[in-house]
């Protein structure tokens, strides 16, 4: 499991060569990377601040990428997020899951990211031609979150705060 907070770009071929090195029984290996879009919520955004909480966001992250492998027999996990100032089309954030299996490597990669999304302590400013604004929580972010805990019933479930629960909530 490798987790980095940087303000630096990432090559998504040297992070999934290196993700990949001396683990022959890699069958499947799945990368999400999302990036800044110039618009959001009908304003053009010109850039992008992020925030986080050093220590605190990445224990939230392990804590989110070891629920992960307790569901899925998982080889290896990569999250990269990035923080300060983005400009439009940047990358902000690498997830890559590798497994045996593509099904056990897809599921993983979108469980994290469901829940790094909305749990993990980041804070977005955007930057428009209206002002400087905070982006909120987005319902359908939540909503992603609704498969996964009606699936962990007694599964284990990790807070906001990165605290582990033993049950998912209701």
């Amino acid at each position: 499991m490798t987790i980095r907070i940087t303000e630096h770009d990432f090559d998504l071929s040297t992070e999934i060569a290196l993700l990949r090195a001396s683990q022959p029984r890699i069958g499947a290996v799945v990368a999400f990377v999302g990036t800044v879009r110039d618009m959001n919520d009908g304003a053009t955004v010109s850039a992008m601040t992020l925030e986080h909480y050093p220590g605190m966001t990445e224990q939230s992250i392990q804590a989110i990428v070891e629920q992960a492998a307790a569901r899925w027999p998982l080889s290896a996990t990569l999250v990269i997020h990035r923080v300060g100032v983005l400009q439009p089309q940047e990358q902000i954030v690498l997830v890559a899951v590798a497994a045996a299996h593509r099904g056990e490597a897809f599921a993983a990669c979108e469980f994290i990211m469901d829940y790094l999304k909305t749990w993990a302590p980041f804070w977005k400013k955007e930057y428009t031609p209206e002002g400087v604004r905070w982006v909120d929580a987005r319902t359908m972010d939540e909503n992603a979150l609704a498969k996964w805990q009606e699936t962990a019933s007694n599964d284990t479930v990790v807070g906001a705060n990165g605290s582990v629960n033993n049950k998912a909530p209701a």
